[in-house]
């Protein structure tokens, strides 16, 4: 019920909405990771679109490929929601890596309910940015969410296991992550570059 109350203040606040100046449907807004905007067409995350990132395994410190761009949207007011977090995240490494926490909030749901919950509140317009865990996601749950990305203006990302790397997809950009490399595996707008990047400076430290 406490996720219910607090998707429906969240959908309830589109008015304060403040993300329109930053992000447009053409735009890209910078990964925080100088390597990897070089690496992307435009020099950063699609924005108004979905990004995957494909994981080995969680723990890795794979948010740390987020939290540049999370602690510049929060620190401009933009809130930024996460829903069905495998993990409690840990105030303190949120706070460090620059992440205003009076801008996030948690919404602990899964399944069916993710994946509905990641789709409204990407489609209110009232969020920087949406990340979600969806456990099960296919082709058409996946294009729900990149419509939603594109009619609410807003970054989304999905973390999802690295073996639905050989799974078709409408995200925007598809990435793989491990604790050695990062690959790009799709990118709208270029052609993935076949040099991976190396990933220890990106996640070193773990942590959620």
């Amino acid at each position: 019920m406490s996720a219910v109350v607090a998707l429906d203040r969240l959908l309830d606040s589109r008015h304060v909405w403040r993300g329109q100046a930053i992000s447009s449907p053409s735009s890209t807004q910078s990964t925080g990771h100088t390597e990897l905007d070089s690496a992307l067409p435009g020099g950063g995350w699609p924005g108004s679109a979905l990004s995957e990132i494909l994981v080995a395994t969680s723990g890795i410190g794979e948010l740390r490929l987020l939290w540049p761009t999370l602690a510049r949207l929060t620190s401009a007011g933009e809130r930024v929601v996460l829903v069905g977090t495998p993990h409690i995240p840990c105030p303190q490494a949120w706070l460090a890596a620059g992440v205003d926490l009076r801008q996030l909030m948690i919404v602990r749901a899964t399944g069916r309910d993710a994946l509905w919950a990641t789709e409204q509140c990407l489609r209110s317009g009232s969020c920087g940015a949406v990340v979600c865990w969806p456990m099960q996601a296919d082709d058409r749950a996946l294009r729900r969410l990149q419509v939603a990305a594109e009619t609410g203006k807003t970054l989304a990302f999905a973390y999802r296991p690295l073996d639905e790397a050989v799974n078709a997809s409408p995200a925007a950009l598809r990435l793989t992550l491990d604790a050695r490399e990062l690959r790009i595996l799709k990118c709208r707008g270029g052609l993935a570059p076949a040099r991976p990047i190396a990933t220890p400076a990106l996640v070193a430290g773990g942590g959620h």
